[in-house]
């Protein structure tokens, strides 16, 4: 197996192109390897966060007038852009998609989806095998069992699939936080998606333009 380590093997957002796949209705009625709000969440804020540091996004459905359009949620960040609808279960084998991911130049293959036993692991393994660094992001996929999303991770990791959170991959495109250029973007994003750790981002902005009472003490 070749090892994916070593500095040039972090994402970087000007090698990256992101590719969402079937975040639709039909496909969330059946998610149960995560909450389903959860995947929204995650999915979105993986595609806000493309869209800050200009990180190509392929957007695609399947069959979409009976599985439902993807969600407002990400296709809002889009506006206007074209969601590539397939018949092909297997995005890897439509045409259209593959070229609109050629034609980013990008060479860090990055794909979420649902289902991922399904519809992630069949473009993840074909493109491993035609040359891809390929990246899946578990937290932005789910499965139809616990089981069926965890067997799809252990089958692409024997492919040589790299597995991240939607986090860990936000955290590798900014690598450095004296790069400002997309950091209030950045933070925008972790404010609305990052539960907790938003929160008390917040809460410590609020502290930080409280004045001191003149009483206090």
């Amino acid at each position: 197996m070749t090892f994916r380590n070593g500095l040039d093997s972090l994402l970087r957002p000007e090698d990256s192109v992101l590719v969402l796949i079937d975040h639709q209705p039909y496909q969330l009625a059946n998610l149960n390897s995560h909450d389903p709000q959860m995947v929204v969440n995650n999915s979105t804020a993986l595609a806000k966060s493309a869209k800050a540091f200009g990180v190509p996004t392929i957007l695609t459905s399947v069959i979409a007038d009976r599985g439902g359009l993807l969600f407002p949620q990400i296709t809002d960040v889009f506006p206007g852009q074209e969601v590539i609808d397939r018949t092909f279960i297997n995005t890897w084998e439509d045409k259209k998609v593959v070229d609109a991911v050629k034609a980013t130049g990008r060479k860090q293959l990055i794909i979420a989806g649902l289902w991922t036993e399904i519809c992630v692991a069949m473009p993840a393994i074909q493109a491993l095998g035609e040359g891809w660094d390929v990246t899946v992001v578990t937290d932005a996929s789910g499965g139809t069992s616990v089981e069926a999303h965890e067997v799809a991770i252990q089958r692409m990791i024997g492919a040589g699939a790299n597995m991240m959170t939607w986090l860990a991959v936000v955290s590798e495109w900014q690598r450095d936080w004296a790069r400002t250029e997309h950091a209030a973007e950045l933070t925008d994003v972790l404010k609305h998606h990052v539960g907790g750790s938003g929160i008390a981002f917040l809460w410590e902005q609020q502290l930080l333009n409280t004045p001191v009472p003149s009483t206090a003490g």
